[in-house]
């Protein structure tokens, strides 16, 4: 245990996912061999997530507008929607350039055992959109009549699998409309931020119905 502010960064750091209490101690004595100008960057980068940082009104994920780049390009294919668990996992399938369609993101997958349920997900969002009745912002007009396709690209683990099945039974009443799942490529009890290119765009290009 370390004295005062450096044990109270430590701390802080440690909490952060994917960072253990060595990679927090390392993280906090580097950030005390920069200077002055690079912590101010580092706070003003943090507070500018805390102020400035919001989602997107039509799919959820993180945005600087009230629509995110992606559902305001008149380019992409509004009829066809690929459901995504966090914002990371837009950004994991777009490096692929095999999708050009709308994304949807759940904010998380279904973990009873942590108190996630289908009332913590963006689930009632994803129907309303489906059935044309999402709330839009004052002048945004960029959803279609009809979704035709709706791609569930949840991670391919225990809890990504419980949330594919019953997203599937909770669309699978929708009229003329066709659920798919990420093809086989994927590995069982991984995360999709970190497949390949090759890997997760032929998962794409070889998506099958549930």
């Amino acid at each position: 245990m370390y004295e005062g502010p450096i044990q109270d960064l430590i701390d802080e750091l440690g909490k952060l996912p994917g960072v253990g209490p060595k990679g927090a101690q390392r993280i906090a004595f580097h950030l005390l061999t920069v200077d002055r100008e690079e912590i101010g960057r580092l706070q003003g980068a943090l507070q500018r997530i805390r102020d400035g940082v919001q989602f997107c009104a039509v799919c959820g994920t993180v945005a600087e507008q009230q629509l995110c780049r992606i559902c305001a390009d008149p380019r992409r294919d509004r009829a066809l929607v690929c459901v995504v668990e966090e914002p990371k996992d837009v950004q994991a399938i777009e490096r692929t350039r095999e999708f050009k369609g709308l994304y949807h993101v759940l904010g998380g997958s279904l973990n009873p055992l942590a108190g996630v349920g289908p009332d913590q997900l963006r689930i009632r969002e994803l129907l309303a959109r489906i059935g044309g009745q999402q709330p839009l912002p004052e002048g945004v007009n960029h959803e279609p009549a009809e979704i035709t396709e709706v791609i569930i690209a949840t991670d391919p683990n225990t809890e990504g699998e419980a949330t594919a099945t019953y997203l599937y039974r909770m669309l699978n009443g929708f009229p003329g409309l066709t659920v798919t799942r990420l093809a086989t490529g994927l590995s069982m009890g991984g995360d999709l931020e970190f497949a390949d290119e090759l890997t997760l765009g032929r998962a794409l290009t070889g998506r099958r119905s549930l």
